[in-house]
């Protein structure tokens, strides 16, 4: 048994020098760190990362002077932006503390973020807040782009090699359309102002139908000039559909979220805007091939009415002929119309006159079956009377053999008790100094017994 003071160690025995356990030590160093080392930012070099089968990260970080081992659990990792790579400078929001199977102290890392990073993306933030809020993002305010650009617009470096690659890609695609660049510094200080300035240049000379506004990939600082506010408002104010295609894929500004339409790549930008000219021009085939073939057909239908008509085109003697014969056959069909209703009224009363007949009683022969009907009746009635007769005088026999009356003037009597008129049927329900009435062929008596004695028979 160990004793334990308030500070968590165990205390003295009774020589004072009682041996502590590791475990409790380091249990008691590490609590101890934890309530001292709050969260913080620690910044330093990515060494040794290694990711783990279970999805923990654990790596050193470290500078000129020390290092310190971090370990990073699959819960936090898994919401990390970037997955950190040998030498990168990044800063680690942690808690210090000991692993204490063996002793080492620890950072047990919560976020993670590259150094310098982290000021430059909460600015990014707050401002996509702000312009969100004042609905600069809305996709209402979004308009289409034009599906046959005439001439096309494109704000960024000459000295960019993303100017290349969108001068290339619109160079294959649309060698037709005329293409303007309004060159404007795309990293460095005041290049925000001079891509806006450029956005609303073009849209002030009307020399354009679609804007691309694009650089190359970088860091996030590289591309901090297209999270600016004055570009943002540039973009969002514009008359002119504008497409953003700043970076790589994975890099999103404040410019994306302004712009109509965001490209993954400047390249992809320039796909979005420029009709391709083969495109068009095997449309433009297909479309003068259905032409043709729609001119055709409504030369062949005119064709075909033209005989129509050439048919139906007779001179005026035969025309009058027809007409002669069409008012001889409306003629003959009115004097026949004359006698048509005589005939059919005719013909209905004929039909009407053959129904009566046919169900047109028989007086005669209705009153001999009547008469004979009467007949059966009153022999049937007369059948039905003596069998009733002689039922009744049968019933009337029994009822007489089974009369109670019957079976006292043969000499029985019917002995009731004079309370509850109940006929007694046993000895034992004979009690002395009781009223009885007794029924007999005659009549009836009252009588009360003053001794009675059960005597069990068998019958007379």
């Amino acid at each position: 048994m160990h004793s334990f003071s308030s500070s968590g160690l165990p205390g003295g025995g009774l020589d004072g020098e009682l041996a502590i356990p590791v475990s409790v030590l380091n249990r008691a160093v590490s609590t101890m760190l934890e309530r001292s080392f709050p969260l913080t930012w620690v910044a330093g070099e990515v060494s040794n990362f290694t990711r783990a089968a279970s999805g923990h990260w654990y790596f050193s970080i470290k500078d000129a002077q020390a290092q310190m081992r971090c370990v990073m659990f699959r819960g936090r990792a898994q919401y990390a932006e970037f997955t950190p790579r040998e030498g990168d400078k990044i800063e680690v929001r942690a808690l210090v503390t000991m692993y204490e199977p063996r002793g080492e102290l620890q950072l047990n890392v919560e976020a993670v973020r590259r150094t310098g990073v982290g000021r430059l993306y909460e600015a990014f933030l707050r401002l996509k807040t702000q312009l969100e809020a004042e609905g600069l993002f809305a996709a209402e305010r979004k308009r289409a782009l034009p599906t046959h650009p005439r001439a096309i617009g494109i704000v960024t470096s000459l000295q960019a090699a993303a100017l290349r690659d969108v001068l290339t890609t619109l160079a294959r695609r649309a060698p037709h359309v005329a293409v303007i660049v309004y060159p404007a510094p795309v990293q460095g200080a005041g290049a925000g102002d001079k891509l806006a300035a450029m956005v609303r240049q073009a849209n002030a000379r009307r020399e354009v139908d679609v804007l691309i506004v694009c650089r190359g990939g970088g860091s996030i600082e590289d591309l901090w000039a297209f999270n600016e506010e004055v570009l943002a408002r540039a973009i969002a104010a514009s008359d002119l559909p504008v497409v953003s295609g700043v970076g790589h894929e994975t890099d999103v500004t404040i410019a994306d979220f302004a712009a109509d339409v965001r490209a993954p790549t400047p390249t992809g930008a320039a796909e979005l805007v420029s009709p391709q000219r083969t495109v068009l021009l095997r449309e433009l085939d297909q479309r003068v091939a259905a032409l043709a073939r729609g001119f055709g057909r409504l030369m062949e239908r005119r064709a075909q009415q033209l005989d129509w008509l050439a048919r139906r085109l007779v001179s005026p003697a035969e025309r009058l002929r027809r007409q002669r014969v069409h008012l001889e056959q409306l003629q003959a069909r009115l004097a026949a119309a004359g006698g048509r209703p005589v005939r059919d009224a005719r013909a209905r009363f004929a039909v009407v006159r053959l129904r009566w007949q046919r169900w047109r009683p028989d007086l005669a022969a209705e009153r001999a079956a009547l008469t004979g009907y009467a007949r059966r009746l009153d022999v049937a009635l007369a059948r039905l009377a003596e069998r009733q007769e002689a039922k009744l005088g049968t019933l009337c026999a029994r009822l007489e053999v089974l009369s109670p009356q019957r079976t006292l003037e043969r000499g029985y009597a019917a002995l009731l008790d004079g309370e509850t008129g109940r006929a007694i049927r046993s000895p034992s329900a004979v009690k002395p100094a009781r009223r009885y009435t007794v029924h007999l062929a005659q009549g009836a008596a009252d009588v009360s017994f003053a001794d009675v004695q059960p005597r069990l028979t068998d019958g007379f």
